[in-house]
C-alpha cells in the first residue's frame, strides 16, 4: 500500500523523516493497529517497505499547516502521484487526512473514514484521519479504529508472516 500525506511539516522537513511532528501519533497508531509488528518511530520510516508500505506526500513543500498551499501545488502533486501509482502499482492508496482526500476527489460534505468507492489509477482508496496533534476532529480512539480498519483490509503480508496454504 502507498500512504499519502498532504505535505511535510517543518520538523519532518528539518530532520528528513515522515510524520515527525512531536504531537503526531502516526507511528503509535501503526503499531497499536497491528500494521507493524513492533513499535517504530519517525526515524524508522525507511523501514516501511519491510511491511509492504510506501510513503509519500502530495505536495513536497514544507509548511507549518496546509493554509498556504496553493491550488497549483495540489494540481502538480496529483500529476506526480498519478505517475507514482502507475509506476509502483500499489493495490491500496491510503490518504492520510480527510482534507487531502477531499482536495483530490473534489468532495463536499461529510467524508467517512475507511475504504472508498473511488479508485485512483487502479488502486483502491482508503481514508485515514490525519494523526497530527493539531487534528481535533477525531479522538485517539476514532483514529485507532480507522487504523485498525486499514489493518483489516491490508493487502500486503507483513514481514515474517506465513501465508496459510489452502486445504
Amino acid at each position: 500500500m502507498l500512504l499519502v500525506g498532504i505535505n511535510p511539516g517543518i520538523r519532518s522537513a528539518t530532520i528528513g523523516h515522515h510524520f515527525a511532528g512531536y504531537s503526531n501519533r502516526f507511528w503509535k497508531l501503526l503499531y497499536e493497529a497491528g500494521l507493524v509488528p513492533e513499535p517504530i518511530g519517525t526515524e524508522d520510516d525507511r523501514r516501511l517497505p519491510e511491511w509492504g508500505f510506501g510513503v509519500t506526500n502530495l505536495v513536497p513543500r514544507a509548511t507549518p499547516g496546509i493554509d498556504t498551499l496553493r491550488p497549483e501545488e495540489y494540481a502538480a502533486g496529483v500529476r506526480v502521484l498519478r505517475r507514482k501509482v502507475r509506476r509502483f502499482r500499489p493495490k491500496l492508496l491510503v490518504f492520510v487526512g480527510v482534507s487531502l482526500y477531499r482536495a483530490i476527489f473534489a468532495k463536499k460534505g461529510p467524508i467517512a473514514l475507511g475504504a472508498q468507492d473511488e479508485t485512483f489509477e487502479g488502486a483502491r482508496v482508503f481514508v485515514l484521519p490525519n494523526p497530527s496533534g493539531r487534528n481535533a476532529n477525531f479522538s485517539y480512539a476514532e483514529m485507532l479504529a480507522a487504523f485498525k480498519a486499514l489493518a483489516a483490509c491490508a493487502v500486503a503480508p507483513k514481514r515474517g508472516a506465513r501465508r496459510r496454504r489452502p486445504r
